[in-house]
């Protein structure tokens, strides 16, 4: 496996996600998320925003495809059944607002090996239909040695 200095560049195509309301309402529901501007229309209105406004973590979301992409690569060939999600880190820039299309673009930042596990370490870039960055994660993700 490869060392910090010689991750592999992977071809990741960048993923776009349509955000649509309802799937803001849903996923605000099933995370406990009480405040209107994420739930209903004229609440995010009254608040000064054009739609319905994700929560932050909906960052999950949009990048899920993406994120996806670059685990299933064949030339990583991850173990999944021995993978661990051991962090995840984000920078938000401008809300995300039902309506917006987001493009993820993601890389594989880090690859190193310690005590018989390979770490990986992913870093996304999202991107509105504006141009504007919205969201930066950095991902990391442990495979642990078969028994």
């Amino acid at each position: 496996m490869a060392t910090d200095a010689q991750a592999p560049a992977l071809e990741l195509a960048p993923h776009l996600y349509a955000v649509g309301r309802e799937k803001i309402r849903e996923y605000a529901r099933a995370v406990g998320e009480r405040d209107p501007v994420h739930l209903d229309l004229a609440a995010a209105r009254a608040a000064g925003h054009a739609d319905l406004v994700a929560p932050p973590m909906f960052a999950v979301v949009y990048c899920a495809a993406a994120i996806e992409q670059a685990l299933f690569h064949p030339d990583l060939a991850i173990d999944f059944e021995m993978l661990l999600h051991s962090g995840q880190r984000f920078e938000w820039g401008p809300l995300v607002l039902a309506g917006d299309e987001i493009t993820t673009s993601v890389t594989l930042a880090e690859v190193s090996e310690r005590i018989g596990m390979t770490f990986y370490v992913f870093e996304s870039l999202s991107r509105n239909q504006r141009g504007e960055q919205v969201c930066a994660g950095r991902w990391s993700e442990v495979v642990r040695p078969r028994p």
